[in-house]
Protein backbone atom coordinates (compact mmCIF):
# COMPACT_ATOMS: atom_id res chain seq x y z
CA UNK A 1 0.00 0.00 0.00
CA UNK A 2 1.27 3.43 -0.84
CA UNK A 3 0.06 6.91 -1.40
CA UNK A 4 0.77 10.43 -0.37
CA UNK A 5 2.18 12.05 -3.52
CA UNK A 6 -0.95 14.22 -3.50
CA UNK A 7 0.39 15.67 -0.22
CA UNK A 8 3.90 16.40 -1.44
CA UNK A 9 3.69 19.94 0.01
CA UNK A 10 1.36 19.41 2.99
CA UNK A 11 1.63 22.97 4.28
CA UNK A 12 -0.32 24.05 1.19
CA UNK A 13 -3.15 21.57 1.58
CA UNK A 14 -4.47 21.64 5.14
CA UNK A 15 -8.00 22.99 5.35
CA UNK A 16 -8.49 24.96 8.58
CA UNK A 17 -11.92 24.79 10.21
CA UNK A 18 -11.65 26.59 13.55
CA UNK A 19 -13.74 25.29 16.43
CA UNK A 20 -16.87 27.50 16.49
CA UNK A 21 -17.27 26.98 20.25
CA UNK A 22 -13.79 26.79 21.83
CA UNK A 23 -13.30 26.49 25.58
CA UNK A 24 -13.44 29.92 27.23
CA UNK A 25 -10.25 31.57 28.46
CA UNK A 26 -11.40 31.28 32.07
CA UNK A 27 -12.30 27.59 31.80
CA UNK A 28 -9.05 26.80 30.01
CA UNK A 29 -7.02 28.59 32.69
CA UNK A 30 -8.77 26.57 35.38
CA UNK A 31 -8.04 23.32 33.55
CA UNK A 32 -4.39 24.20 33.00
CA UNK A 33 -3.83 24.95 36.68
CA UNK A 34 -3.64 21.20 37.36
CA UNK A 35 -3.87 19.29 34.07
CA UNK A 36 -2.67 15.89 35.30
CA UNK A 37 -1.76 13.56 32.46
CA UNK A 38 -4.07 12.69 29.57
CA UNK A 39 -7.24 13.93 31.25
CA UNK A 40 -8.05 17.08 29.29
CA UNK A 41 -7.79 17.95 25.61
CA UNK A 42 -7.43 20.99 23.39
CA UNK A 43 -10.07 22.47 21.06
CA UNK A 44 -8.93 20.94 17.77
CA UNK A 45 -7.74 17.79 16.03
CA UNK A 46 -6.13 16.93 12.72
CA UNK A 47 -7.68 14.39 10.36
CA UNK A 48 -6.33 12.91 7.11
CA UNK A 49 -8.00 10.11 5.16
CA UNK A 50 -6.53 7.30 3.10
CA UNK A 51 -8.05 5.11 0.41
CA UNK A 52 -6.31 2.36 -1.52
CA UNK A 53 -5.52 3.65 -5.02
CA UNK A 54 -6.09 7.25 -3.96
CA UNK A 55 -3.51 7.75 -1.25
CA UNK A 56 -3.75 10.24 1.59
CA UNK A 57 -6.29 13.02 1.08
CA UNK A 58 -8.42 15.69 2.82
CA UNK A 59 -5.90 16.93 5.41
CA UNK A 60 -7.92 19.02 7.80
CA UNK A 61 -7.73 20.88 11.11
CA UNK A 62 -11.14 20.87 12.74
CA UNK A 63 -12.96 20.97 16.06
CA UNK A 64 -12.17 18.02 18.30
CA UNK A 65 -15.25 15.82 18.23
CA UNK A 66 -16.36 12.16 18.44
CA UNK A 67 -15.56 9.98 15.43
CA UNK A 68 -18.59 8.38 13.76
CA UNK A 69 -17.86 4.68 13.45
CA UNK A 70 -19.75 1.78 11.91
CA UNK A 71 -19.91 -1.37 14.09
CA UNK A 72 -18.07 -3.27 11.35
CA UNK A 73 -15.14 -0.82 11.19
CA UNK A 74 -12.07 -2.98 10.69
CA UNK A 75 -10.02 -1.67 13.63
CA UNK A 76 -12.68 -2.86 16.08
CA UNK A 77 -12.23 -6.43 14.92
CA UNK A 78 -8.64 -6.81 13.72
CA UNK A 79 -6.79 -4.08 15.63
CA UNK A 80 -4.92 -2.41 12.76
CA UNK A 81 -3.88 0.66 14.72
CA UNK A 82 -0.68 2.56 15.52
CA UNK A 83 0.18 5.70 17.48
CA UNK A 84 2.95 7.99 18.62
CA UNK A 85 3.52 10.30 21.57
CA UNK A 86 5.64 13.45 21.81
CA UNK A 87 5.56 16.84 23.47
CA UNK A 88 5.60 20.53 22.59
CA UNK A 89 7.28 22.91 25.04
CA UNK A 90 7.30 26.63 25.63
CA UNK A 91 10.83 27.99 25.11
CA UNK A 92 12.51 30.62 27.31
CA UNK A 93 11.95 33.26 24.60
CA UNK A 94 8.22 32.50 24.48
CA UNK A 95 8.38 30.36 21.34
CA UNK A 96 7.25 26.76 21.04
CA UNK A 97 9.27 23.71 20.02
CA UNK A 98 8.98 19.94 19.71
CA UNK A 99 11.64 17.42 20.67
CA UNK A 100 12.87 15.10 17.90
CA UNK A 101 9.58 14.89 15.95
CA UNK A 102 11.49 13.54 12.95
CA UNK A 103 12.29 10.42 14.99
CA UNK A 104 8.61 10.00 15.82
CA UNK A 105 7.75 10.40 12.14
CA UNK A 106 10.22 7.68 11.15
CA UNK A 107 9.01 5.30 13.87
CA UNK A 108 5.39 5.93 12.89
CA UNK A 109 6.28 4.77 9.39
CA UNK A 110 8.02 1.65 10.69
CA UNK A 111 5.02 0.81 12.86
CA UNK A 112 2.72 1.25 9.87
CA UNK A 113 4.75 -1.14 7.76
CA UNK A 114 4.77 -3.78 10.51
CA UNK A 115 0.99 -3.53 10.85
CA UNK A 116 0.42 -3.71 7.06
CA UNK A 117 -0.78 -0.11 6.97
CA UNK A 118 0.13 2.68 4.53
CA UNK A 119 2.95 4.89 5.78
CA UNK A 120 2.05 8.55 6.11
CA UNK A 121 4.70 10.73 4.42
CA UNK A 122 7.03 12.05 7.12
CA UNK A 123 6.65 15.65 5.92
CA UNK A 124 2.88 15.33 6.30
CA UNK A 125 3.27 13.86 9.79
CA UNK A 126 5.46 16.81 10.84
CA UNK A 127 3.14 19.37 9.27
CA UNK A 128 0.14 17.87 11.07
CA UNK A 129 1.91 18.46 14.38
CA UNK A 130 2.79 22.03 13.43
CA UNK A 131 -0.82 22.69 12.51
CA UNK A 132 -2.34 21.58 15.81
CA UNK A 133 0.35 23.32 17.89
CA UNK A 134 -0.24 26.55 15.98
CA UNK A 135 -4.00 26.58 16.42
CA UNK A 136 -3.98 25.31 20.04
CA UNK A 137 -0.86 27.05 21.33
CA UNK A 138 -2.82 28.58 24.22
CA UNK A 139 -3.33 25.09 25.63
CA UNK A 140 0.36 24.67 26.54
CA UNK A 141 0.61 24.87 30.36
CA UNK A 142 2.95 27.62 31.57
CA UNK A 143 4.13 25.58 34.55
CA UNK A 144 7.65 24.36 35.30
CA UNK A 145 6.95 20.81 34.10
CA UNK A 146 3.99 21.47 31.80
CA UNK A 147 3.86 20.61 28.11
CA UNK A 148 1.42 19.84 25.31
CA UNK A 149 1.34 16.09 24.75
CA UNK A 150 0.69 15.25 21.09
CA UNK A 151 -0.94 11.96 20.13
CA UNK A 152 -0.81 11.13 16.40
CA UNK A 153 -2.54 7.87 15.54
CA UNK A 154 -4.01 5.98 12.61
CA UNK A 155 -6.44 3.10 12.31
CA UNK A 156 -8.20 0.91 9.76
CA UNK A 157 -11.46 2.73 9.01
CA UNK A 158 -12.80 0.50 6.25
CA UNK A 159 -16.15 -1.11 7.02
CA UNK A 160 -15.70 -4.83 6.44
CA UNK A 161 -15.32 -8.18 8.16
CA UNK A 162 -12.42 -10.14 6.74
CA UNK A 163 -8.86 -10.90 7.75
CA UNK A 164 -6.80 -8.78 5.35
CA UNK A 165 -5.21 -5.33 5.44
CA UNK A 166 -7.87 -2.65 5.22
CA UNK A 167 -8.13 -0.41 2.18
CA UNK A 168 -9.20 2.71 4.08
CA UNK A 169 -7.54 4.46 7.05
CA UNK A 170 -7.99 7.54 9.17
CA UNK A 171 -5.05 9.47 10.65
CA UNK A 172 -5.63 11.91 13.51
CA UNK A 173 -3.70 14.10 15.93
CA UNK A 174 -5.15 15.16 19.26
CA UNK A 175 -3.43 17.28 21.91
CA UNK A 176 -3.52 17.09 25.69
CA UNK A 177 -1.98 19.63 28.09
CA UNK A 178 -0.09 17.68 30.73
CA UNK A 179 1.90 17.98 33.92
CA UNK A 180 4.18 15.25 35.33
CA UNK A 181 3.37 11.66 34.34
CA UNK A 182 3.54 10.39 37.92
CA UNK A 183 1.30 12.36 40.28
CA UNK A 184 4.00 12.63 42.94
CA UNK A 185 6.57 14.04 40.53
CA UNK A 186 10.02 12.54 40.04
CA UNK A 187 10.67 9.96 42.73
CA UNK A 188 11.88 6.35 42.72
CA UNK A 189 9.26 3.79 41.77
CA UNK A 190 8.87 0.19 42.81
CA UNK A 191 8.52 -2.33 39.98
CA UNK A 192 7.08 -5.85 39.79
CA UNK A 193 8.78 -8.56 37.71
CA UNK A 194 5.89 -10.54 36.32
CA UNK A 195 6.38 -14.33 36.37
CA UNK A 196 3.48 -15.11 34.04
CA UNK A 197 3.22 -12.52 31.31
CA UNK A 198 5.54 -11.48 28.48
CA UNK A 199 5.29 -8.36 26.37
CA UNK A 200 6.43 -9.61 22.96
CA UNK A 201 8.18 -12.51 21.28
CA UNK A 202 10.73 -12.60 18.45
CA UNK A 203 8.91 -11.99 15.18
CA UNK A 204 6.04 -10.26 16.95
CA UNK A 205 5.03 -6.61 17.15
CA UNK A 206 7.24 -5.58 20.08
CA UNK A 207 9.12 -2.94 18.06
CA UNK A 208 5.90 -1.40 16.69
CA UNK A 209 3.98 1.22 18.64
CA UNK A 210 0.56 -0.37 18.31
CA UNK A 211 -2.28 -0.41 20.79
CA UNK A 212 -2.39 -4.19 21.00
CA UNK A 213 0.98 -4.28 22.75
CA UNK A 214 -0.40 -2.11 25.52
CA UNK A 215 -3.74 -3.90 25.78
CA UNK A 216 -1.89 -7.19 26.22
CA UNK A 217 0.05 -5.66 29.09
CA UNK A 218 -2.87 -4.41 31.17
CA UNK A 219 -3.27 -7.65 33.11
CA UNK A 220 0.42 -7.59 34.00
CA UNK A 221 0.15 -3.95 35.08
CA UNK A 222 -2.84 -4.82 37.25
CA UNK A 223 -0.75 -7.62 38.77
CA UNK A 224 1.98 -5.08 39.55
CA UNK A 225 -0.48 -2.77 41.28
CA UNK A 226 -1.81 -5.69 43.34
CA UNK A 227 1.74 -6.14 44.61
CA UNK A 228 2.04 -2.47 45.54
CA UNK A 229 4.16 -1.50 42.52
CA UNK A 230 3.82 1.38 40.06
CA UNK A 231 5.14 -0.47 37.01
CA UNK A 232 5.60 -3.98 35.64
CA UNK A 233 8.87 -5.40 34.28
CA UNK A 234 8.78 -8.02 31.53
CA UNK A 235 11.31 -10.77 30.97
CA UNK A 236 12.03 -12.21 27.53
CA UNK A 237 9.46 -14.58 26.03
CA UNK A 238 11.93 -17.34 25.13
CA UNK A 239 13.99 -18.07 28.25
CA UNK A 240 12.15 -15.92 30.81
CA UNK A 241 15.55 -14.75 32.06
CA UNK A 242 16.41 -11.46 30.43
CA UNK A 243 14.93 -8.04 31.09
CA UNK A 244 12.95 -6.68 28.14
CA UNK A 245 11.32 -3.43 29.23
CA UNK A 246 8.69 -1.96 31.52
CA UNK A 247 5.03 -1.72 30.66
CA UNK A 248 5.52 1.52 28.76
CA UNK A 249 9.19 2.45 29.13
CA UNK A 250 12.69 1.24 28.35
CA UNK A 251 15.09 0.38 31.17
CA UNK A 252 18.73 1.44 31.71
CA UNK A 253 21.27 0.18 34.27
CA UNK A 254 24.04 2.38 35.67
CA UNK A 255 27.11 0.32 36.57
CA UNK A 256 29.71 0.99 39.26
CA UNK A 257 32.18 2.33 36.69
CA UNK A 258 29.64 4.92 35.49
CA UNK A 259 28.85 3.08 32.26
CA UNK A 260 25.30 2.42 31.07
CA UNK A 261 23.82 -0.93 30.04
CA UNK A 262 20.45 -1.31 28.32
CA UNK A 263 18.71 -4.24 26.58
CA UNK A 264 19.41 -4.37 22.82
CA UNK A 265 16.91 -3.62 20.06
CA UNK A 266 16.31 -7.12 18.77
CA UNK A 267 12.71 -6.57 17.71
CA UNK A 268 10.96 -7.37 20.98
CA UNK A 269 11.19 -3.95 22.62
CA UNK A 270 10.18 -0.50 21.46
CA UNK A 271 13.05 1.59 20.06
CA UNK A 272 12.44 4.46 22.46
CA UNK A 273 13.36 7.98 21.35
CA UNK A 274 14.17 8.95 24.93
CA UNK A 275 16.33 5.81 25.19
CA UNK A 276 18.22 6.81 22.05
CA UNK A 277 18.65 10.37 23.33
CA UNK A 278 20.11 9.13 26.61
CA UNK A 279 22.59 6.92 24.77
CA UNK A 280 23.73 9.87 22.65
CA UNK A 281 24.05 12.14 25.70
CA UNK A 282 26.07 9.49 27.51
CA UNK A 283 28.42 9.00 24.56
CA UNK A 284 28.93 12.76 24.32
CA UNK A 285 29.89 12.86 28.01
CA UNK A 286 32.42 10.07 27.50
CA UNK A 287 30.38 7.37 29.20
CA UNK A 288 30.55 3.86 27.84
CA UNK A 289 27.18 2.46 26.76
CA UNK A 290 26.63 -1.24 26.23
CA UNK A 291 23.53 -2.62 24.56
CA UNK A 292 23.28 -6.21 25.72
CA UNK A 293 21.02 -8.68 27.45
CA UNK A 294 20.72 -8.27 31.22
CA UNK A 295 19.28 -11.19 33.18
CA UNK A 296 17.07 -10.73 36.21
CA UNK A 297 19.71 -12.64 38.20
CA UNK A 298 22.37 -10.12 37.12
CA UNK A 299 20.10 -7.27 38.20
CA UNK A 300 19.44 -8.79 41.62
CA UNK A 301 23.02 -9.89 42.25
CA UNK A 302 24.46 -6.66 40.86
CA UNK A 303 22.28 -4.59 43.18
CA UNK A 304 23.46 -6.70 46.14
CA UNK A 305 27.15 -6.43 45.26
CA UNK A 306 27.09 -2.78 44.24
CA UNK A 307 28.03 -3.59 40.66
CA UNK A 308 24.70 -2.04 39.58
CA UNK A 309 24.50 1.37 41.23
CA UNK A 310 21.35 2.84 39.69
CA UNK A 311 18.49 1.75 37.44
CA UNK A 312 15.99 3.97 35.66
CA UNK A 313 13.09 3.78 33.25
CA UNK A 314 12.78 6.18 30.34
CA UNK A 315 10.10 7.24 27.90
CA UNK A 316 8.41 10.30 26.40
CA UNK A 317 5.73 10.65 29.06
CA UNK A 318 7.85 10.30 32.21
CA UNK A 319 11.22 11.24 30.63
CA UNK A 320 13.45 9.48 33.20
CA UNK A 321 12.14 7.80 36.35
CA UNK A 322 14.45 6.19 38.94
CA UNK A 323 13.72 2.61 39.98
CA UNK A 324 14.26 2.22 43.71
CA UNK A 325 12.95 -1.25 44.54
CA UNK A 326 12.23 -4.48 42.67
CA UNK A 327 9.65 -7.06 43.72
CA UNK A 328 9.15 -10.57 42.37
CA UNK A 329 7.96 -13.95 43.54
CA UNK A 330 11.40 -14.38 45.10
CA UNK A 331 11.03 -11.32 47.31
CA UNK A 332 12.20 -7.71 47.17
CA UNK A 333 15.52 -5.96 46.78
CA UNK A 334 16.62 -2.35 46.49
CA UNK A 335 19.00 -0.68 44.11
CA UNK A 336 21.64 1.06 46.28
CA UNK A 337 19.69 2.93 48.98
CA UNK A 338 16.47 2.96 46.93
CA UNK A 339 16.82 6.66 46.17
CA UNK A 340 17.26 8.66 42.99
CA UNK A 341 20.85 8.24 41.79
CA UNK A 342 23.19 11.02 40.77
CA UNK A 343 23.75 9.75 37.22
CA UNK A 344 20.03 9.17 36.70
CA UNK A 345 19.00 12.63 37.83
CA UNK A 346 21.92 14.26 36.04
CA UNK A 347 20.91 12.71 32.72
CA UNK A 348 17.30 13.67 33.35
CA UNK A 349 18.19 17.29 34.01
CA UNK A 350 20.45 17.44 30.97
CA UNK A 351 17.75 16.03 28.71
CA UNK A 352 14.96 18.22 30.08
CA UNK A 353 17.12 21.34 29.76
CA UNK A 354 17.69 20.58 26.06
CA UNK A 355 14.01 19.82 25.49
CA UNK A 356 12.95 23.11 27.07
CA UNK A 357 15.61 25.24 25.40
CA UNK A 358 17.53 25.97 28.58
CA UNK A 359 20.74 24.30 27.37
CA UNK A 360 22.74 23.93 24.18
CA UNK A 361 21.29 21.49 21.65
CA UNK A 362 24.36 19.98 19.98
CA UNK A 363 22.31 17.31 18.17
CA UNK A 364 19.71 19.51 16.47
CA UNK A 365 16.92 17.77 18.36
CA UNK A 366 14.79 20.82 19.14
CA UNK A 367 12.37 21.60 16.30
CA UNK A 368 11.04 25.15 16.52
CA UNK A 369 7.41 25.60 15.57
CA UNK A 370 6.60 29.16 16.70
Amino acid sequence: MSGGDNLAHPEDYFEIRPNPAPVSDAERAALLANPGFGRIFSDHMVTIRYADGKGWYEPRVEARAPIPMDPATAVLHYAQEIFEGLKAYTMPDGGVAMFRPDANAARFGESARRMAMPALPEATFLESLRQIITIDRQWIPQTEDGSLYLRPFAYASEVFLGVRPAMEYLYLVIASPVGPYFAGGVKPVTVWVTPDYTRAAPGGTGAAKCGGNYAAGLSAQAEAIEHGCEQVVYLDAVERRYVDELGGMNVVFVMDDGSLVTPPLTGTILPGITRDSIIKLAHRAGRRVEERAVSFDEWRDGAASGRIREVFACGTAAVITPIGAVRSQEGEFRVADGGAGEVTMGLRQELVDIQRGRAEDPFGWVHRVL
